[in-house]
Formats: C-alpha cells, sequence, structure tokens
C-alpha cells in the first residue's frame, strides 16, 4: 500500500493540476452529451411506439444492466493504461444515441440503449480514478471539475436533439452524429498527450479486491441508503420530466427548455460543492443536502406557477450536488485498488438507479405523475439517517 502511494505522489504530485482534470472532465462533456438524449425523444418515442410508462423504464433499465459488469471492468482498469476507454467510448455512445430516431421497435430501441449503456461503462468507470491522480490533496474540487462536465452535458443535451428533431423530424436525429465523432477525435488530440497510467502491481486478476470490499464496506453502504431513496425524484425529474410537461399542454421546446435549466442548475452545484465539501467535510454536506432536498421537492410539486423555476433550480442543485462528494469519498477510502471500489460504487448506484426509474414508472402509470412526484419528493428525507453510517468514514483534506 505504501509503494503505490508512494508511486502516485511521485507521479502527479499533491499539485491539483488544473489543465489535465479539465481534459478529463471535458471528455465527460463530450460522453453524456449524447446521454442525456433519451429523456427529451421520449414524449415523440412515446407517441410513435404506443410505449407505456412501464416500458419506458424497462427502457432506461436497458442501458443500465451492462454497468453490472462494472466491477469487472474495475478491475481490469487497475491493470491496464485507462485513458483510451476514456477516449473511445464516447464515440460508441454517441453512434448509439444518435440513431433512436430511427428505430422502428421497441427491441431496436432496447438494443441501442444497451450497447450505449455498455460503452458508458467503460467511460465512468476509469473516469474518476484518473481525476483523483491528477487532483493532489483536493479530490472533492476535482471531482466537481469532473461532475460538471457531466451535469453540462445533460444541460446541452436536450437542447442539440430538440433542435435537431424540431429541424430534421425524429428521423433526423442521426445527423448530430458527426458532432460526437468530432468530439471524440479532438479528445483523442488531447487525451494522448496524458501520461501513461501505471499498471496495477498486483499479480492476479482478483488479488486485493476482498480488502479492498472489507475496508470500504461500510461506506459503501452508507452510500447506498442515501442513493436510494433519493434516486425516485432524480428518475421523476431526469427521465419523465419532458414527458410530464408535454402531457400538461406545454411544447416539446419548453420541456426540453425545462430539463436543461434543472440540468444547468446540477452543474453549478456539483461545481461549487467541491470547495465546500473539502473545508467542512463531505459527511456534513451530504447531511446538508439531505435535510435540504425534500424540502425543496415537496415545494417544487405544491407550489406550481410563479415558483416553478426558482424551485427547479434549487431541486436541481441539491439532487446533483451530493455526485462528487460521493465520488470523493469513494477515491479517499485509501483503497489499493481505487478503480474496482469505484466500480461497485457505480454498481450500487446503477442497482438503485434502475430500482427506482422502474417504481416511478409503474406508479406513474398507477396514480399519475403529479401524485409520484410527491411521493418522490417525501421519501428523500429517509436519506438523512444513513449518514450516521458515514461516520468514521470520512475526514477532511
Amino acid at each position: 500500500m505504501t509503494d503505490i502511494q508512494g508511486s502516485i505522489q511521485k507521479q502527479p504530485g499533491d499539485e491539483f493540476q488544473t489543465g489535465k482534470v479539465a481534459t478529463i472532465s471535458a471528455a465527460h462533456l463530450s460522453h453524456d452529451v449524447f446521454s442525456a438524449f433519451l429523456a427529451p425523444l421520449l414524449p415523440l418515442l412515446i407517441t410513435r411506439l404506443n410505449l407505456s410508462l412501464s416500458a419506458v423504464a424497462i427502457l432506461d433499465i436497458a442501458r443500465k444492466i451492462p454497468q453490472l459488469l462494472n466491477p469487472v471492468i474495475g478491475l481490469l482498469a487497475d491493470r491496464i493504461c485507462v485513458k483510451y476507454l476514456v477516449i473511445f467510448a464516447p464515440a460508441v455512445t454517441a453512434i448509439c444515441m444518435s440513431l433512436l430516431g430511427l428505430a422502428s421497435s421497441f427491441p431496436v430501441l432496447f438494443i441501442l440503449l444497451f450497447v450505449s449503456g455498455l460503452s458508458a461503462a467503460v467511460f465512468h468507470v476509469p473516469g474518476p480514478v484518473l481525476i483523483k491522480r491528477y487532483s493532489g490533496t483536493n479530490t472533492g474540487r476535482g471531482m466537481s471539475f469532473y461532475m460538471f462536465g457531466g451535469e453540462m452535458a445533460r444541460t446541452l443535451g436536450p437542447l442539440l436533439i430538440t433542435a435537431a428533431v424540431s429541424w430534421w423530424g425524429l428521423e433526423g436525429s442521426y445527423r448530430v452524429l458527426p458532432v460526437g465523432l468530432a468530439a471524440t477525435v479532438v479528445m483523442f488530440f488531447m487525451l494522448r498527450k496524458l501520461p501513461k497510467v501505471e499498471r496495477g502491481q498486483t499479480k492476479r486478476f482478483w488479488s486485493g479486491s476482498r480488502q479492498a470490499i472489507n475496508e470500504t464496506a461500510p461506506l459503501l453502504a452508507g452510500l447506498m441508503g442515501f442513493m436510494v431513496f433519493r434516486m425516485g425524484l432524480k428518475s421523476a425529474l431526469t427521465l419523465y420530466l419532458p414527458t410530464y410537461l408535454t402531457g400538461k399542454g406545454e411544447t416539446l421546446w419548453m420541456a426540453g427548455l425545462a430539463l436543461s435549466l434543472l440540468q444547468f442548475s446540477g452543474a453549478a452545484g456539483t461545481l461549487g460543492i467541491g470547495y465546500f465539501a473539502d473545508r467542512f467535510g463531505h459527511r456534513k454536506m451530504l447531511l446538508v443536502i439531505g435535510l435540504l432536498t425534500p424540502v425543496a421537492g415537496l415545494g417544487l410539486t405544491f407550489f406550481p406557477g410563479i415558483l416553478t423555476v426558482p424551485l427547479l433550480v434549487v431541486t436541481g442543485i441539491l439532487i446533483f450536488a451530493s455526485s462528487p462528494i460521493q465520488l470523493a469519498l469513494v477515491q479517499d477510502s485509501g483503497t489499493s485498488r481505487p478503480a474496482f471500489v469505484n466500480s461497485l460504487f457505480m454498481t450500487l448506484n446503477i442497482i438503485s438507479s434502475g430500482l427506482a426509474v422502474y417504481c416511478v414508472g409503474s406508479m406513474g402509470d398507477w396514480v399519475g405523475l403529479d401524485l409520484t412526484y410527491k411521493i418522490a419528493a417525501g421519501l428523500t428525507v429517509l436519506s438523512v439517517p444513513f449518514m450516521i453510517l458515514l461516520k468514521g468514514q470520512t475526514h477532511n483534506r
């Protein structure tokens, strides 16, 4: 463990390497722009293929299923140079998501989303490990940069695909593909200059994995509980918001703008939270976020009208701001298998997200999205007690 830490310190040092962190965060943006296409396209796909909300939930789960392989990807990422995974995965995601408008049936949609989920897993497992390496002692700040790239992508993605289908129709969604391929080429020339990440020093593929699980089990259990009760509201807003608003009579443009506003607010939250987390403590900031989220979420559902925009902004900040803190906690756990532990965290995230999105979709079919939003917002308060499990697992930098 000492040797590994020493090698890490030799490579980037303790300083925050802004250029490298920003470059990796830009790769995150180029990937997640295309991952954000599904929600804005749902109102059109639902009408065209006569889909229920439960079927929509299954589609979203389709792109999460491959991410159950995250632990295997994490074990591989600890032993190979991972920067090329970060370079080429966005191209695969761009191809699959740009072709959604051409899908003629539910199975075709399922396959496209499944493959895009696989490329997303290959990208997101090593990404935070690279960020940790170049963040020095400011892990929270580095994860804020990284998550800002992802949230800005989910801000720009709905605008890009909404503009495309407005100009060329649903079948014209493939016309944005050159944007994704061009971004991959740019990322190749930017990221290929990064120093090679050292291969793992373990002799066996599974070496150290059991110890890593034992060391981080309390942390992962606490984070899992925290995520489970927040995922319902996050899924309701990020996946079903355009469907909900178009059902209320809003145009596809207005629905896309509302989703982009939510995501932009989340981007602002992820960018700013790292400083406060590093300064005041990760657990304390998660506790504050956990206490404020049900207030903002319930306010959004009970006070529509003139308060919708400010409450949407506040809710967006709160539901996304916890992500970089959780990633920082995982990367600061001190394990010798950082990519593997990050993959375990992401697998738990995917499981909780998949359960939440299906429950929200089923409940939306049963009682309507109005009541579903209220229930999801109220359940977020149950995430607060799980901060107790994180006591002793966090520290201030």
